[in-house]
């Protein structure tokens, strides 16, 4: 997989999380060695020293163990417990004005990003499709809550990468340009996972504190496959009602 160089995510995050999607989704079962950092180095067009941070990361949230000797293994799958939310989402913007607060949004990039194997399945894109990823910084009365990862289809959103986003909702301008929302989500994972230097200096927050990873395909009021949400959220200020 070719990854952006020189994007809004880090090259150890792109492999972070393409190695992720490949463990859920069984190319690397439990128990299966995955390939060596030269391996990794060479199948990502990357140094070892990115793929060496990526692989810490994972094994630190669990999803891998190093065997001293023996190479780096998947280990068991977490367990997942299916709990029933309610079916309206609620935006940031509507989840603060309902406490009483302001929601501010800090537009920290857009750019066009290739399509990774799960997301082009779940949006129904071919081969070679591309993405609008949209991150920004999300606040309650001026207080860093949430990083903010948007991936829409890029036909049919380009008008995404000129946008006025700031401290703006993005459910509500899409909707004021396509008629489309968000109704329900096809899969919503959460698990925590430690702030890296990137995200603990946007969030304030210290190296390593705990933070929520949510995760979002959303589909539209028409069950037709939306958008991707990548969220990543401080615990001790966020409380998730299901």
């Amino acid at each position: 997989m070719k990854l952006e160089e020189g994007g809004l995510t880090p090259l150890y995050q792109q492999v972070m999380e393409d190695l992720k999607d490949d463990i859920e989704r069984g190319k690397y079962p439990a128990g299966c060695r995955i390939p060596s950092e030269a391996e990794l180095s060479q199948m990502y067009s990357v140094s070892r020293i990115t793929v060496r941070r990526a692989v810490s990361e994972l094994a630190a949230e669990g999803y891998l163990s190093k065997k001293q000797g023996k190479g780096t293994f998947v280990n068991r799958r977490k367990l997942i417990r299916k709990i029933c939310q309610k079916s309206e989402i609620q935006s940031f913007t509507e989840t603060c004005a309902e406490d009483g607060r302001a929601a501010g949004a800090k537009v920290l990039g857009v750019e066009v990003v290739k399509a990774r194997e799960a997301e082009r399945e779940f949006l129904g894109l071919g081969e070679g499709a591309e993405l609008v990823h949209v991150k920004r910084l999300r606040t309650a009365d001026g207080v860093p809550i949430m990083l903010e990862n948007n991936f829409y289809p890029l036909e049919g959103f380009e008008f995404l990468l000129e946008a006025d986003l700031q401290d703006a909702s993005i459910f509500d301008y899409v909707k004021r340009r396509t008629g489309r929302v968000p109704r329900g989500d096809d899969l919503c994972t959460l698990e925590v996972v430690r702030a890296s230097p990137e995200e603990a200096s946007a969030l304030k927050v210290s190296v390593g504190e705990p933070l929520f990873y949510e995760k979002i395909d959303f589909t539209d009021q028409d069950r037709r496959p939306f958008l991707i949400g990548k969220q990543y959220i401080v615990c001790s200020l966020y409380v998730f009602n299901i």
